[in-house]
């Protein structure tokens, strides 16, 4: 159908702008340990961005992907956008005042809601997110937690991906294996580029990135799914 083909088109565009894309590694190992006892989402930005992480958070629930997604949250605002828990039940709320306008809306609010009281959503603030030092400097505490009870952890957005490259200059093909393998769990980094630090590219597709836009690296076009 027309609206299959423009559909195709479209992703065959977004695609090309993911410059470092390991979905096929994430989806076998995902399949290959269904179903996972926990899941990890380090979040970054509240509104729109926070919304979408509860949407993933909600499909793996929903999914039986995992019994629990833990939502790592910012103990303040280092930023003014930071997500917090409250922000959390404050999306959730919204979502809820739908109810006759919008129904399918505020069911969406409503098993969100669930899933917080039933605890198959953990919100845990945590004061790391917020500080400066580099992810291989994570306190021990959370370092075993992540190391023992999740089965995968979502990084999320481009300060948390500058921090697990420790603010690093790294050469830009340099393997995402050799940089994040100090991570205590499987991780997966989503990442738009807003700043000129990266890795685990190809020379080809700097190159492509460079001819389509030469502001690529902080024009928030292009991004990278990069598991480990």
């Amino acid at each position: 159908s027309n609206a299959q083909r423009a559909g195709d088109s479209s992703r065959g565009l977004a695609e090309k702008m993911i410059l470092s894309n390991n979905v096929d590694q994430l989806c076998t190992y995902v399949a290959e340990k269904l179903p996972m006892e926990r899941i990890d989402i380090v979040v970054d930005n509240a509104g729109f961005e926070l919304f979408c992480d509860l949407c993933l958070a909600d499909y793996v629930i929903s999914s039986g992907m995992a019994k629990c997604v833990t939502l790592q949250l910012k103990a303040h605002p280092t930023f003014v956008s930071d997500a917090m828990a409250k922000d959390v039940e404050r999306t959730i709320e919204f979502l809820e005042k739908f109810a006759e306008s919008k129904p399918n809306v505020a069911k969406i609010g409503c098993r969100m809601r669930t899933h917080v009281e039933n605890g198959s959503w953990k919100l845990v603030e945590n004061f790391f997110w917020v500080q400066p030092n580099a992810f291989w400097e994570m306190p021990a505490d959370l370092k075993s937690d992540l190391q023992r009870q999740s089965s995968l952890t979502f990084v999320k957005g481009d300060a948390n991906y500058r921090r697990l490259l420790g603010d690093c200059q790294w050469i830009f093909t340099t393997p995402f294996s050799d940089v994040a393998n100090y991570f205590p769990c499987p991780i997966c980094a989503l990442r738009t580029f807003k700043a000129e630090i990266a890795c685990g590219l190809t020379r080809s597709s700097i190159q492509e990135a460079s001819n389509e836009d030469p502001n690529w690296l902080i024009s928030g076009r292009f991004g990278v799914i990069q598991f480990l």
